[in-house]
């Protein structure tokens, strides 16, 4: 899940409770299509359809890293991205915080979480590319750019090609899933898959850098495009109510780039 030195070996998990907001938390479904990643501009070359989504809103990291404090401070100044060459899966998270919150206090909340991952864990930026509010609100998280391949530090071993996204909230059984919530994660996942044409409800294949994830260093897995953290870490993340709605969001996104 990590990126950097600092960070590669810091194993993820699903920590429960209110006190998980300070520590983090990073926290499936399988799909059968095989993806196709060529870049857009040789899909265009070969007379292939792009199927592109719209860029939905994102909030930028300078409305939440604006607080004060000294645990604030990398937020705010992080250190220079990392980057790779494209993008092509998703990874879905939930943060494992309290879901009865203000949406209107969500960078507050984004805030704490940045402090548990570069405070207590003593990473370089937070390690999610970005975060959905439960009014289906979306934050940019890790620096870099959203538009960009900014390597994130969210999902063990498959950070690299990936793109984190973070569902607010605590989403195990039972738990309630907001709808605004599905649908931004929907969108997000078209556009951001959608720079590299590729379907959310396909597979994809990445090579695990680290022997900590579900596959060892040099593996080379079949994965969803649009996949839950624990289909590549040891994990119940996103928690078994969000997880859930993994398919009807791949369908959701997939609508949203045009396919049928």
């Amino acid at each position: 899940m990590r990126v950097l030195p600092s960070v590669v070996r810091v194993v993820l998990g699903c920590v429960p409770g209110l006190g998980a907001v300070l520590a983090l938390v990073l926290c499936v479904n399988g799909v059968e299509r095989a993806v196709d990643a060529r870049p857009t501009a040789e899909v265009a070359r070969h007379g292939l359809v792009a199927h592109h989504a719209a860029r939905p809103h994102i909030v930028p990291r300078s409305v939440w890293a604006a607080g004060t404090g000294e645990a604030n401070s990398a937020a705010r100044t992080p250190p220079p991205p990392h980057y790779d060459d494209k993008v092509l899966a998703v990874f879905v998270h939930h943060t494992d915080s309290p879901n009865d919150y203000d949406c209107a206090d969500a960078p507050r909340i984004i805030r704490y979480l940045a402090a548990g991952q570069t405070g207590a864990r003593d990473w370089d930026d937070i390690g999610y590319n970005f975060l959905v509010d439960r009014c289906g609100t979306i934050y940019e998280g890790r620096a870099g750019g959203v538009a960009r391949a900014v390597t994130g530090a969210h999902t063990q071993g498959f950070n690299h090609r990936t793109a984190g996204i973070a569902a607010i909230g605590t989403f195990t059984a039972g738990a309630p899933v907001p709808r605004a919530m599905t649908d931004a994660i929907a969108a997000l996942a078209a556009w951001k898959l959608g720079l590299t044409g590729i379907d959310p409800r396909s597979t994809v294949r990445l090579t695990s850098s680290n022997s900590l994830s579900r596959y060892t260093a040099g593996t080379v897995a079949k994965l969803p495009a649009l996949a839950g953290h624990g289909d590549g870490y040891m994990t119940t993340c996103p928690g078994a109510a969000l997880r859930a709605r993994l398919p009807e969001i791949r369908e959701t996104a997939a609508r949203l780039q045009g396919r049928t």
